[in-house]
Parts: C-alpha cells; sequence; structure tokens
C-alpha cells in the first residue's frame, strides 16, 4: 500500500490518509456571514472523495478581519448552529475538519471589512491601496481573545480542530514579517517578539479548548519580500510554537504586495511540483510535529516520493480538489495518476468557488 494511504496523527486525531484539503476561501457564506447549504455540499463531498483532513476557508474571528464577500464568520456565537453543519456532514465519512481561523489584517479593504484596516505598522499595501491603521497593544490582545474565543466555537460547533491562519500576509502572519511588523514594542524586534501574537495565540486557544484540543497553523515561511520574514526565522518561529503544543504546520509562502502569492497560475513539471516543499522539509527538520507540504502538487507520484522522502509528513491540495473532490479516491482506486487541473485560477469565483473548465454557466 502507498505511504499515501497510511493514517497519521494530528494532535489528539488520526487521519486516514497523508491528503489535506487546503483552506481555500469559497465565497459560500451569506451576505451576514452564515453557513450555506453549499458549504455543506462542499465539505460532504470532499470527505465522501476520502480526503483525510479537510481544512475550511477562513472564518474571521471579529468583523474588522473579514477579508471579502461572503467569508464565513466565527466571531459570534450565533453561528455556531450553522457551523455546526459542516462536521455534521464531514463526520458522516472517515474524514476530519479542522476550520481555519483568521484576521486579515491590512490584506482586506474598508468595504469588505467595515473600517480602516489594521496591521501591527502602518506600512501602505500597494496591492489593496489601503493605509492601514496601527494597533495598540490592548487591540492586539483583543484579537488574541477573539482568536480563543472563534476556536472555543468551532470546538462547540463539533470541528475536529483549527487552523491559525498565519501566512500570506494576514494580521498574524503581518506580525512575524518585519516588512509589516516595524514596532520597538514587545510586539516588534526580534523574531522571538514577531511570534509573540501567535504564540498568544495558540496559548489562548489552548486554554479555552483544551491541550487535547488539536491547533495547527498556516505559516508563511518566506514572503517574497527582500526585508520580509526568512525562511530562518520562520523555521524559528516553528520551534516556538511546537513548544507551546501546536500539533501540525502546514507550511506556504507568498502575499499579495510581493506579487508572488501562494496560488500560482500555471501548470508545471514534475520536477516543479510542490514549490513550497523544500521549505516545508527545512521546517520539517527543526520540529517533530507533522508539517504538511504544498504548492501546485498535481500527480501521484510527486506526492508519494514528497512523503516517502520524508521531505513532508502529508500533502496539501486545493485547486485539485475544486475540479475533482473526488481524486483522493479515485488515486486510492487506481483510477487516476494525476489531477486535470489547469492551474488557471479560475476557480475563484465570487460566486463560490467552482472549475471554470467544467462550469459552462455565464
Amino acid at each position: 500500500m502507498s505511504v499515501l494511504f497510511t493514517p497519521v496523527r494530528i494532535g489528539s486525531v488520526a487521519v486516514q490518509n497523508r491528503f489535506v484539503r487546503s483552506a481555500t476561501n469559497d465565497y459560500m457564506a451569506d451576505d451576514e456571514g452564515f453557513v450555506t447549504g453549499a458549504h455543506v455540499d462542499l465539505f460532504a463531498r470532499l470527505a465522501e472523495g476520502e480526503v483525510g483532513l479537510i481544512i475550511t476557508g477562513n472564518a474571521n474571528v471579529r468583523p474588522s478581519g473579514k477579508a471579502g464577500p461572503r467569508q464565513m464568520g466565527v466571531f459570534d456565537d450565533k453561528f455556531i448552529d450553522g457551523l455546526a453543519r459542516i462536521p455534521a456532514a464531514v463526520h458522516r465519512f472517515a474524514s476530519k475538519i479542522f476550520l481555519q481561523i483568521s484576521h486579515a489584517g491590512r490584506q482586506t479593504k474598508p468595504r469588505d471589512c467595515g473600517c480602516v484596516p489594521v496591521s501591527p505598522s502602518p506600512v501602505y499595501d500597494p496591492a489593496t491601496k489601503v493605509m492601514p491603521r496601527e494597533l495598540a497593544a490592548d487591540e492586539i490582545r483583543g484579537v488574541i481573545a477573539d482568536f480563543a474565543a472563534a476556536a472555543g466555537r468551532a470546538r462547540k460547533a463539533g470541528f475536529d480542530g483549527v487552523q491559525l491562519h498565519a501566512a500570506h500576509g494576514y494580521l498574524l502572519s503581518s506580525f512575524l514579517s518585519p516588512h509589516t511588523n516595524r514596532r520597538t514594542d514587545e510586539w516588534g524586534g526580534p523574531v522571538e517578539n514577531r511570534a509573540r501574537a501567535l504564540l498568544e495565540a495558540l496559548r489562548g486557544v489552548k486554554a479555552v479548548c483544551g491541550r487535547g484540543f488539536p491547533v495547527i497553523v498556516k505559516l508563511n515561511s518566506t514572503d517574497f519580500l527582500e526585508d520580509g520574514l526568512t525562511l530562518e526565522d520562520a523555521a524559528r518561529v516553528a520551534r516556538l510554537l511546537e513548544a507551546d503544543g501546536i500539533d501540525g504546520i502546514e507550511v506556504s509562502g507568498g502575499m499579495a504586495e510581493a506579487g508572488r502569492g501562494s496560488v500560482w497560475p500555471g501548470l508545471r513539471s514534475q520536477s516543479d511540483e510542490g514549490y513550497f516543499v523544500a521549505n516545508a522539509t527545512r521546517i520539517k527538520g527543526a520540529v517533530d510535529v507533522p508539517v504538511f507540504g504544498l504548492g501546485g502538487i498535481r500527480t501521484l507520484a510527486v506526492a508519494e516520493r514528497i512523503v516517502e522522502e520524508g521531505r513532508a509528513d502529508l500533502v496539501s491540495l486545493s485547486r485539485p480538489l475544486i475540479r475533482d473532490p473526488f481524486l483522493v479516491k479515485r488515486f486510492r482506486q487506481g483510477l487516476a495518476a494525476g489531477s486535470e487541473c489547469l492551474s488557471c485560477n479560475r476557480c475563484f469565483d465570487p460566486r463560490g468557488i467552482r472549475c471554470a473548465v467544467l462550469d459552462r454557466t455565464p
């Protein structure tokens, strides 16, 4: 049997195989942030398709952290009942599901968050054309408390764990980056201080949900900016997270301002699949918790080599599972050697994620 179809533990949770559906903004909530039937169908199909661990699109922990339209909310108890529909549907199958919780920080616009976007430091974002407002220290502590409360709601809703979004220039990521964090107080400066907000969020979640409730992180390994986060600092952050009880690390990179985000368009040869896996391998060498590799992985053979060679413990896919939510099952059955996804990136549709090649509706 392929190593990809062997179980792995993420903290207290046993995952049936090494495939992860990486978090993807789905544009499927209603205008207030409530879960819809489209959400339930999406995640149920992924579970039926035998994805081992499903990570939802990001749910914002406070209104000011909303990244864009039709995003799931988790900033109030009123969302719990709707959110509970997702794990209830997924748990009809063997898959596990984590809720990704986030605050967009400066990676949003006033029309979406209803305020002046916030950041560790007031650094203009040429991608969003936003000059964010610097957070005061007491506001930072408030956001940390919001992450803990959001995780508590996820646990009450029946999710198997949560993922902290600390990548792609979102708020926790922007604390890690010296490009966006130019503070001189306890929240800025050396990497240990820049990691403080993320570490405090992890500690808060564990305090609310219990040490046994799995918490993983989506971690930037590089910003692709000359003065941004380095891989060396990312590895240091990973070690600090492990010391505070993180249960897994999904390694990503990039941010909009760099002109090089996390979802690279265009097909690549097998030798170029997994464009963040080398960084994941570096971080895996620094920690003992499971590490997830990602970045344009399209073929079964490449995914298998990544895990067999110990470069990562799990492989994360997104666009291939938008194209075919049953891809993992077809891999297991020997019915597919790779995804038919073209990496055109037209699946990120404000009407709801969908494969643009398969969907011919106007």
